[in-house]
């Protein structure tokens, strides 16, 4: 073979085994990378979609318990019965949650009912790391008030006539709820005017002064800025927190109270 052609077969042969140039594998690289936060992301948002289907699960079944419960004594569940101890509304318990629990477990007082498991727990929430360790905690909350504030004596909600901190009663009467299909029974634990969770406390539509950024980003965190309600007539929705806490329009501020009036008199 002629010395030149032999050289040129050599090149090609070099040529071949050397692979990649740079450029290619670095097209390569950002190939994989692009790809990896695709299926990254569709991960995700796959997690997160069902995250908020079990809790809308969670919340649907305790609106199920309410209305058992409003279907067998005709009133809504007091927030919390201070005079249970003494006799007086037995069939409230201690709580709107020990309520709810005995209708789902028909084996109230169970001591660790308020541990998140279970349909009391949202897997999206996340519990505070210096939560105290003595402390029950809930991850849902219950339209005591309304627009009503936590020092309110004649709640707008479901959680009783006085809001006292012995005396919540007397319990509000279903036939108080002008339009159970509007008016907002329980949901994830959300509190204040910025849709601040307050995991194990209740749903309140004022402000609170105790609102703080942490609690905010973790409540917008949760269902990415939406919230779980389930409404007096059994029906969940997911609302935006902007919406529930925000807007005031009649619309939303309707939603909120027993006699479906918007009470904007009562805004912060």
């Amino acid at each position: 073979m002629p010395k030149l052609k032999l050289e040129e077969t050599n090149n090609r042969l070099k040529n071949n085994r050397e692979g990649f140039t740079l450029v290619e594998l670095l097209m390569v690289v950002a190939i994989i990378v692009i790809l990896s936060a695709l299926l990254f992301t569709g991960v995700s948002s796959a997690k997160a979609k069902a995250r908020q289907i079990q809790c809308v699960n969670n919340v649907r079944q305790l609106g199920q318990a309410l209305q058992l419960f409003v279907a067998e004594f005709h009133t809504y569940p007091l927030h919390i019965n201070g005079g249970y101890w003494k006799g007086k509304d037995t069939e409230h318990f201690t709580s709107w949650n020990a309520v709810l629990e005995n209708q789902l477990s028909k084996n109230f007082p169970r001591k660790d009912w308020a541990d998140p498991k279970g349909v009391w727990d949202c897997p999206a929430a996340e519990k505070p790391s210096d939560w105290p360790t003595n402390l029950g905690y809930t991850e849902y909350g219950y339209n005591a008030g309304g627009l009503s504030s936590n020092s309110a004596t004649n709640l707008l909600g479901l959680g009783g006539h006085r809001l006292i901190v012995k005396d919540y009663g007397p319990p509000t009467k279903e036939s108080e709820v002008t339009v159970p299909a509007e008016m907002i029974a329980l949901g994830d634990g959300l509190h204040g005017g910025k849709g601040v969770v307050q995991d194990g406390y209740g749903l309140w539509r004022v402000s609170d002064p105790q609102d703080d950024p942490i609690a905010t980003r973790r409540s917008i965190k949760r269902h990415h800025g939406k919230a779980n309600i389930s409404f007096c007539d059994g029906h969940v929705e997911s609302l935006t927190l902007k919406f529930l806490f925000e807007d005031t329009s009649d619309e939303a501020l309707v939603r909120w109270n027993r006699d479906h009036e918007p009470h904007r008199e009562l805004l912060h």
